[in-house]
């Protein structure tokens, strides 16, 4: 609830701080007092619109700062501005207004946007008039309410969440099926080079041990025929046979004179040795040079083929495998995914089942709700003389979302045999307070904000009408704190606080300013003797006030 407002250089009001409390507030005074200043400069605080004009005359900025007081489960505590603001202990909302027209706005001494201050007002103060535009204007928050009377909290967030299903199963289908389309577009070249690159069937490091072998039979073509000559000279009656004969007749010899023959057998022995492993070398070579020419041919052939599929997917030719294998996983995907999309429209049937079965549930929970605010609505009618009027809560379908299938509207049948209409349509400006009232008596402390402000909205009403007014408002005031300005003593009568609201002169007179005085029992009775007899208060109105204040206690 809301308990300080603090008001500098505002309009008339130079300065003033209000201490409020629970249950029903009155302020009263004189036409032109400042009542419509002292809620305009609330509404500042409130995030309402600023302007240049607000500031007193002579000052360079005005100021407003309202103080509230919540409980630990008041939902804004657990908003997303609780994430950025400290919303712990009592909550200070501060504006300030510029005579150039600037604003500036403060939650808890920190800075925010005007929309931000206007999003915490409207969860914390509801104003209301003979003209009121906020509430009973905006479809969507006559449906809140009727949400809010039939305590449809959990019916409410199971539409919403399974919209949320349905809306993110929508998404993902539409993502994979934008997906697929492209890969589809695809899929015809993909398996042409899938098909081509495995039958092609390219190992890891082929092209090199083809391009080696190739380079290998090129070069032997030039050589095997000097490797022959050598291999002659080595065989027949080459030196080899020479110096083996050579070594025989040594070695007999050697036994004559082995200091003279051993060393030279020893030398010839090795060079026989050594011609042996030249010419099983060449033997080798030889064997190695030996190839079939069509071997060539196909090597050729296979090396052209390699590299032709390299230069036409622009990878290397060690690359073609994994080309390969990436074609068919990417294939096998397209099958998967094409799977995945019949599950999603599945899945997508069985959220939209769910969703439509959810919100046929909160349907029927809001039509039943609805029934039970209209003859809520309509008791509370009779004694604010509109016995003849009748409330209706119009609900019709509309297009399917997050907050189910329902249009609600606050209609009415101001008198019988009449054509029923919207609330804001039909109703006057006092039917439309009184209609108003009724409402909110019947919501009581459901879907309402924790203070509320009621501006004038007995203007133009008799004193039975006045009465029932003031008795609802303190049957309200039993369930949020109730801020009333008004003109009808039997209003006022019923209030726990009075604020009385007068012009007072300073600057020796050259200017006015707004006072706010709290009031006592005696000097309230004199304020209620005022309202009833005017400008001449009698002994008679004293009498009255106080039988007023007596009977209504």
């Amino acid at each position: 609830m809301l308990v300080q407002l603090s008001i500098r250089d505002i309009v008339l009001i130079d300065r003033l701080d209000l201490d409020l409390g629970e249950g029903m507030t009155v302020l009263t005074g004189e036409t032109g007092a400042g009542k419509s200043i002292l809620l305009d400069a609330f509404s500042l605080a409130l995030g309402g619109r600023g302007d240049g004009s607000l500031v007193r005359e002579g000052a360079g900025q005005g100021q407003v700062t309202a103080v509230f007081d919540l409980p630990a489960s008041h939902p804004i505590r657990e908003s997303e501005l609780a994430q950025d603001i400290d919303l712990s202990g009592d909550l200070i909302l501060r504006r300030v207004q510029m005579a150039d027209g600037r604003t500036r706005a403060f939650v808890n001494d920190q800075p925010v946007s005007v929309q931000t201050l206007r999003a915490l007002g409207k969860t914390l103060v509801e104003i209301h008039g003979q003209h009121d535009d906020r509430a009973l204007v905006e479809p969507t928050v006559h449906r809140q309410l009727v949400d809010a009377f039939g305590g449809l909290a959990m019916p409410l967030q199971a539409v919403r969440s399974a919209h949320a299903t349905v809306k993110a199963i929508e998404a993902e289908r539409k993502s994979e099926e934008l997906r697929v389309a492209a890969v589809r577009t695809e899929a015809e070249y993909l398996r042409h080079a899938h098909e081509e690159l495995t039958k092609l069937a390219v190992q890891q490091g082929e092209e090199t041990t083809l391009t080696q072998r190739r380079q290998t039979m090129m070069a032997a073509e030039k050589v095997v025929a000097d490797l022959r000559d050598a291999r002659e000279v080595l065989g027949g009656d080459g030196p080899v046979s020479a110096l083996s004969g050579t070594l025989r007749r040594l070695d007999r010899r050697q036994a004559q004179a082995p200091a003279l023959i051993g060393p030279s057998v020893q030398a010839l022995d090795a060079a026989l040795a050594a011609l042996d492993v030249a010419r099983d070398t060449l033997d080798d070579a030889l064997r190695d040079a030996e190839f079939d020419p069509h071997e060539l041919e196909r090597i050729e052939e296979r090396l052209f083929a390699i590299r032709a599929a390299a230069r036409k997917y622009a990878v290397t030719a060690d690359a073609l495998p994994a080309l390969a294998e990436s074609h068919a996983a990417t294939l096998q995907a397209l099958d998967a995914d094409e799977a995945k999309l019949v599950r999603l429209a599945g899945a997508l049937v069985e959220a939209k089942t769910a969703y439509d079965a959810a919100a046929d549930k909160l349907s029927t929970a809001r039509k039943k709700a609805a029934g039970a605010l209209d003859r809520a609505v309509n008791a509370e009618l009779p004694p604010l003389k509109l016995e003849r009027a009748r409330f209706i809560t119009q609900v019709e379908v509309e297009t399917p979302g997050p907050d189910g299938i329902d249009a609600i509207g606050f209609w009415v049948e101001t008198n019988p045999g009449t054509r029923p209409g919207p609330l804001m349509k039909i109703a006057s400006g006092g039917e439309l307070a009184r209609f108003m009232l009724a409402l909110k008596v019947a919501l009581a402390n459901k879907g309402s904000a924790p203070t509320l402000v009621f501006d004038e909205i007995d203007t133009g009403v008799g004193g039975a009408v006045a009465d029932a007014m003031g008795q609802r408002l303190a049957r309200l005031a039993a369930k949020v704190q109730v801020l009333a300005v008004t003109h009808a003593p039997q209003v006022a009568a019923r209030a726990g606080g009075h604020f009385q609201i007068a012009k007072a002169p300073m600057d020796q007179g050259r200017r006015v300013a707004t006072r706010v005085t709290t009031l006592g029992s005696a000097a309230r009775q004199e304020e209620i003797a005022r309202m009833l007899a005017g400008a001449t208060i009698t002994d008679e109105a004293r009498a009255a006030a106080g039988r007023l204040l007596t009977e209504t206690s």
